[in-house]
């Protein structure tokens, strides 16, 4: 293997290329029109220009993929995860070429990649597996309520419904299969039992193509939102040495059981008793894998090329060795709400101290669109024990300067810091015990405060470029701004500056400030607060982090959205109209269904009434929001 071409994108196509460089391997990127400027491209050694935006004229044009790498004399092809990475036409169509597949073979992938024939085949290998159905009806009278419907072909959270009750069934299983048809072009789906509160255990598996095959241990990966994972971490704190046995035994006995080769995962609910039930194999890489890499000590793509170059597993990968605890974190560009945003990085630094690794593929500067999956990086920490490892993890996200869109940070730190974390209590409903919105909430009105005021000097700071050595012997007239309703007014007195934000006084001394850093005291502590202008002023303290709108000084006329009104929550396209004028609708009645970054959103009618106006037509793009319908309330 002398080239590898990567057909994928972002973070996925920046880690294979480095350990592609350790190797001494030259490397070939493929990338569309809205990744052109992204890290990764120029990162490998060529890069091929899939013209288009969206994934299917793109990254899913398996032809296109290997025309690239023919064009560039690539030799081999990783298809990452995600896109195209679980296809057995594509992984044929590589090997039918003449390339290296650094993967499992098409028929192990064909295999697996059918839920339903994957749960027939671990079964008869002695794997237990929940009770299920691809019926609706029956796998309502004969499992009952709850259930839980699955697209066969996919993961990530993609094509799958919770259904507590019959009146939900019809509308999920018609939801999940549109989603998993747009998703993996498949609509098959099928509906199992869900289990109440159970943990996401996984097993890395890596095997050879001379019939070893080894479990690289365990990662928990329970805390989810819409079914995708947020927080990973290895080994779980859940899983005793009885129970790490029986699942890697189970894991090793599903791959053995479709002669798979290269690394897999072997995906696992176990309840409270330790009784676990086999979930699903992803014939890839996992977006989670560095936990694994940290606490073995192993690159697991270097691995995945060794078997791929039909090389025999070393002996440390055959006796792996677990060493500390390493947790995970996805840095997401979304609301509290689970919701995705876009916009421009204005600062994207994410510090990486001792222990801590990041795993991105954008930077300051790059676009954050809709096209693709809203993850913006991972950031990884290794510790000695499962505490040290989430100080250090939360420490950084804590500490990373973030300005331009939107992100859970605020959630993933509240939560790492959290006692039920601490305590090992998590599971699959661990926000719906734990408001997510309550968790990312912007830091206490006293700490707005503070921002606020940072917000109006450093934008008073790009009228002067800087204050001037000596400037707070200078009395000035009052300034006045105003934040989302908190009203700043300060003035600079030979004594000092004298500041109030909504009435409070504030105990303040200005060592300096610039349109980017400003450096206070406040009741006698001195910090320094980084600060990004544009429409939104983003600041980022040891204190916490804001996002603040200034407030116009002559608001349009008109102000709020007219009463019915009811907007995007989410920039995105509308995927499917389901009102029309005239309607009478009912509060939670599903209106329209938005999509954006590949997941489907219901926009639901907020209160009983009729449509008087429709705005948007399918497959039109909005911004988050615009203004889609009206809704004249019942009386």
């Amino acid at each position: 293997m002398r080239t590898l071409l990567v057909a994928n994108r972002g973070e996925i196509a920046s880690r294979i290329f480095r350990t592609c460089r350790d190797l001494g391997i030259s490397t070939v990127a493929v990338f569309s029109d809205p990744d052109a400027t992204l890290p990764f491209v120029t990162e490998a050694d060529a890069a091929v220009h899939l013209p288009g935006s969206v994934p299917t004229d793109t990254y899913l044009r398996g032809d296109l993929v290997i025309a690239a790498a023919l064009s560039t004399g690539a030799d081999a092809v990783h298809p990452g995860y995600g896109f195209l990475s679980e296809h057995a036409a594509f992984a044929q169509a590589v090997l039918d070429a003449g390339l290296t597949w650094v993967g499992p073979s098409p028929q192990a992938i064909a295999t697996m990649g059918s839920k339903l024939r994957a749960k027939d085949l671990v079964s008869r290998a002695g794997v237990p597996c929940l009770p299920g159905s691809t019926d609706p009806v029956e796998a309502a009278s004969t499992i009952g309520f709850p259930l839980l419907v699955k697209a066969s072909a996919g993961g990530g959270g993609r094509g799958m419904r919770l259904v507590r009750t019959a009146g939900e069934l019809d509308e999920a299983v018609t939801s999940a299969r549109r989603e998993a048809e747009s998703a993996f072009g498949d609509g098959t789906v099928f509906l199992e039992r869900y289990l109440e509160r159970p943990r996401h255990v996984e097993v890395q598996v890596m095997a050879d193509h001379h019939g070893d095959i080894v479990a690289l241990f365990e990662r928990d990966c329970s805390v989810q939102r819409r079914h995708q994972k947020v927080v990973e971490e290895a080994p779980s704190p859940a899983v005793s040495p009885e129970l790490r046995e029986r699942l890697s035994q189970a894991a090793v006995a599903a791959a053995r059981s479709v002669g798979y080769t290269g690394a897999g995962t072997v995906e696992f609910v176990v309840d409270a008793s330790g009784e676990f039930f086999f979930l699903e194999m992803n014939t890839r890489l996992q977006v989670e894998h560095p936990v694994t890499e940290l606490v073995t000590g192993l690159d697991l793509v270097g691995l995945q090329i060794a078997v791929a170059r039909g090389e025999h597993l070393a002996s440390e990968v055959l006796h792996p060795v677990l060493t500390g605890h390493a947790v995970e974190a996805r840095l997401y560009a979304e609301d509290a709400n689970f919701l995705p945003q876009t916009g421009t990085l204005l600062r994207f630094e994410i510090p990486c101290p001792t222990g801590v690794r990041v795993d991105t593929g954008v930077e300051t500067g790059s676009v954050v669109g809709v096209h693709y999956d809203a993850m913006l990086a991972k950031v990884v920490a290794h510790g000695t024990t499962r505490a040290e490892a989430t100080a250090r993890l939360a420490a950084a996200l804590d500490d990373a300067v973030l300005h331009g869109v939107t992100t859970n940070r605020d959630l993933l730190v509240r939560l790492l810091r959290s006692a039920a974390w601490s305590e090992g209590d998590v599971d699959t409903g661990f926000f719906d015990r734990h408001d997510p919105a309550a968790l990312g909430a912007p830091p206490a009105p006293s700490v707005q405060r503070v921002h606020a005021l940072v917000a109006a000097l450093a934008s008073a700071a790009t009228r002067t470029t800087a204050f001037p050595p000596g400037w707070r012997n200078v009395p000035s007239q009052p300034q006045t701004a105003s934040y989302g309703g908190m009203v700043v007014r300060y003035e600079h007195r030979r004594d000092g500056l004298r500041a109030e934000v909504d009435g409070v006084a504030l105990e303040v001394r200005v060592w300096s400030a610039t349109a980017g850093l400003v450096d206070l005291s406040v009741d006698g502590v001195r910090r320094q607060f980084a600060v990004s202008l544009g429409d939104t002023v983003w600041v980022d303290s040891p204190l916490g982090h804001s996002a603040l709108v200034e407030d116009p000084r002559f608001p349009p006329p008109g102000g709020a959205l007219s009463a019915g009104a009811v907007a995007a929550p989410m920039p995105g396209m509308v995927l499917r109209v389901a009102a029309e004028v005239g309607q009478r609708v009912r509060a939670g009645e599903v209106l329209l269904v938005l999509e954006a970054m590949k997941m489907e959103h219901a926009v639901k009618a907020t209160s009983d009434g009729t449509v008087v106006r429709l705005l948007v037509a399918q497959d039109d793009q909005v911004d988050a929001g615009a203004v889609l319908l009206v809704v004249d309330p019942a009386d």
